[in-house]
């Protein structure tokens, strides 16, 4: 009979695991973040600001080549818009998504609120969010070095490893405009956390986000929540994003797009798409008229007039030739859907054939 290990033993055996993130970057301070976790070969996690991701794209792509996983932190860090209600939070959010796709190609799941969660999200926030396929994350150790300016790294590093004790740390820390503090404290925090048997980890969907419990501020009684019309158009959808599928790959020529699980969808048969995402991943240009409720999309040579109205495309060809295709043209949560094979006939593509294979669909044009 073999006997029980001893309780000492039992308990040793639990893994720590340790989760450093990086909140409102990317900045100056970025290269040195990843320069240390490099030399110490720990991985982090980066909440990005859009506005930030936008004008360093260059950083972003830094950050996912070298292994670390990237959140989003939305676009300005603006506290009055995204908490005067759930709206202008979702637009942040998106906004700064795509950005980080159209950088990296993939799309971020995970979702940190500027100050956090505790007074500022309520019910409506924390819900929608969830259903719309986010992991929305608040910390459970605050290094401090954002509660004035200036913390010194022997501050910040007392305050991150106050407790090695428990089994599940997410760290916050900064590698915003200013934190050049934090940095210099960063490879003592690695030591300290590698001293007491801490595996350093990145966040992702496998386990549980820490959230801190919903005591939205005084002006959350304001905030009107959206109706059910919004949400059936925005955040139903969105969850499919998230989902398990097959990527569908659009061949057009010499060029191909693709478009992850959630971003087309399967209707009688044909392939639903949005007009702006195979445009521009394709090489062409979309904008919006706001007069005529239309796309003007410019693919190929040809100009192409997606009427949301009254349904139907309408194209120019290089010398002049007019055409129109019969299409179910629509607008839904804000984007233009409409069938892939009609866009790509008035783009002057004709469709060759469609396969499936276990790795992904794809759709072949000439």
């Amino acid at each position: 009979m073999t006997e029980a290990a001893p309780a000492a033993s039992r308990k040793s055996a639990v893994q720590k695991i340790v989760y450093l993130t990086f909140d409102d970057g990317p900045s100056a301070v970025t290269p040195k973040v990843l320069e240390i976790l490099r030399r110490e070969q720990v991985k982090a996690t980066f909440f990005v600001i859009g506005d930030q991701a936008e004008t360093r794209p260059e950083l972003i792509n830094a950050i996912w080549e070298q292994g670390n996983a990237i959140g989003n932190h939305t676009y300005d860090h603006n506290y009055k818009d995204l908490y005067s209600g759930f709206t202008h939070f979702w637009s942040q959010i998106k906004k700064t998504e795509e950005i980080i796709r159209q950088i990296t190609g993939a799309r971020p799941q995970l979702v940190r609120a500027p100050g956090g969660t505790a007074g500022h999200f309520d019910d409506t926030y924390f819900h929608l969010m969830k259903q719309a396929g986010y992991l929305a994350t608040d910390w459970t150790v605050d290094s401090g070095d954002s509660v004035r300016r200036g913390v010194p790294a022997s501050e910040i590093l007392k305050n991150s490893v106050q407790n090695t004790k428990s089994s599940r740390v997410v760290l916050l820390l900064h590698d915003g405009a200013g934190h050049q503090e934090s940095a210099k404290a960063l490879p003592e925090i690695i030591k300290k956390y590698k001293a007491a048997g801490y595996v350093f980890k990145t966040l992702d969907g496998s386990s549980e986000p820490v959230q801190f419990k919903a005591h939205p501020g005084k002006g959350a009684a304001k905030r009107t929540k959206p109706d059910e019309a919004w949400i059936a158009a925005n955040i139903t959808p969105n969850a499919a994003l998230f989902a398990p599928g097959k990527p569908l790959a659009v061949v057009a020529g010499m060029l191909q797009a693709s478009l992850q699980p959630g971003e087309y969808r399967i209707e009688n048969g044909q392939y639903i798409v949005p007009l702006r995402a195979v445009v521009e991943r394709l090489g062409g240009q979309v904008n919006w008229d706001i007069g005529t409720h239309s796309g003007l999309a410019v693919l190929n040579g040809r100009t192409i007039t997606a009427d949301t109205d009254g349904g139907g495309l309408a194209f120019t060809a290089g010398g002049g030739d007019r055409g129109a295709i019969a299409s179910e043209v629509t607008l839904r949560g804000g984007a233009i859907w409409l069938p892939l094979r009609d866009l790509l006939e008035s783009a002057g593509h004709r469709l060759l054939g469609a396969t499936s294979v276990p790795e992904e669909r794809r759709v072949k044009a000439s």
